[in-house]
């Protein structure tokens, strides 16, 4: 299985559709508010939630932002030598308990650095819910190295022991 890319392997114009998707629970999305100390009770207070306009509970923005990028790891920045910025985040609607995100990311543009075993990918990610509509979209750039940097580190998984017997 792929975990990542390096810079040769990036095509500008190409999309990588992130899989598995993630059906979001109710419990994921308390127990991501209550760790980040995120008490809005759109998020947590079903009751609540009934006199708001969207008339549930709905899933915290971060935490939808958190599973796409998360989603996109093995496809994009698996191999990153750095994630240099997030320069756009977009909730363009809402995901509520029970909704199922994929994900999928277009590769913007690619430009090597002034060091010649590293390059900028610069991408665009967009979350979409089961029915298709997108709920989240974000613009970053990743630093990630040349098939020449990972050979000279040792290969794919530089650091792995290999088991005594």
């Amino acid at each position: 299985m792929q975990f990542g890319r390096t810079y040769e392997e990036f095509e500008v114009g190409a999309v990588y559709k992130h899989w598995p998707g993630k059906t979001v629970t109710e419990y994921d999305d308390h127990l991501f508010c209550l760790l980040t100390m995120n008490h809005h009770p759109l998020h947590l207070d079903a009751n609540y939630a009934t006199t708001t306009v969207q008339g549930k509970n709905v899933v915290v923005g971060n935490y939808v932002y958190s599973l796409l990028l998360g989603m996109s790891v093995p496809d994009v920045s698996g191999k990153a030598i750095a994630n240099l910025e997030i320069e756009s985040l977009r909730h363009v609607a809402p995901t509520f308990h029970g909704d199922t995100l994929y994900g999928e990311t277009e590769v913007l543009d690619k430009r090597m650095t002034s060091k010649p075993d590293r390059g900028i990918v610069y991408v665009e990610t967009k979350g979409y819910k089961q029915d298709g509509t997108v709920v989240c979209t974000f613009r970053r750039k990743v630093m990630v190295p040349t098939e020449a940097y990972v050979k000279e580190r040792g290969g794919e998984q530089p650091g792995r022991p290999e088991p005594l017997a």
